[in-house]
Formats: structure tokens, sequence, C-alpha cells
């Protein structure tokens, strides 16, 4: 890992990714992390409950479920925007460990 990145380690279902973010990524990704941010400020269903305002916590589960939509069919740009928005929101993460369930609540974020 470099200066110029971001590394953290992806857990879905016993399987492990390890995932580089250039910085270069993030910010060629900010125009479409607005987009995505305006979208979820509307709220967004997480699990049984429906949450008005999610918090940059929140946001960042609710994106996991998106990356690993994009690992499980190696959709390479959408997991590049995906791991992008997550490394922009929690530059510290170390390890992200999806939940299968449908439910972004319960997927865990480790910095």
């Amino acid at each position: 890992m470099s200066n110029d990145s971001i590394e953290f380690d992806v857990f879905i279902e016993g399987d492990q990714y390890t995932i580089y973010v250039d910085h270069a990524d993030i910010k060629q990704g900010m125009g479409f992390f607005a987009t995505m941010d305006r979208d979820m400020d509307r709220g967004w269903r997480m699990g049984p409950e429906y949450v008005h305002e999610p918090d940059l916590l929140q946001r960042s589960q609710i994106v996991a479920e998106r990356l690993m939509l994009a690992l499980e069919s190696d959709n390479l740009s959408l997991k590049v925007a995906m791991a992008a928005y997550i490394a922009w929101r929690i530059p510290d993460i170390r390890e992200l460990h999806i939940d299968t369930s449908g439910d972004p609540s319960l997927t865990e974020i480790i910095t």
C-alpha cells in the first residue's frame, strides 16, 4: 500500500477480498458520491427499519451492500466506485464485514 491509496479487507461469508483505493479514484468519484448522498438524504430502508436521515456509518453500511454485489458479479467499475465512497467516508477503515441477511445495519466496519 502506498500513501496514495487506502487498503482494507472485505469479508463476506468466509470470503476475503483486499481492496485498494487510490486517492485519485476518490477525487474522480466526488460528483457521483454527491448524487449517492442526495439519494440517501431522502432516507433508506435498513433491514426492517426505515432510517430517515442515515448518518456516516449507516451510509457506509448501505454502500457496503452495493460493494458486495459488485464483488460477487465481478463488476470492476462498481467495485471501484463503492470502495472509493467507503474509503472517502471512513479513511481509517481496516476491515469491512458485510452482512448478507439484507440488513445493512448488521455490517461491521473496523477502523
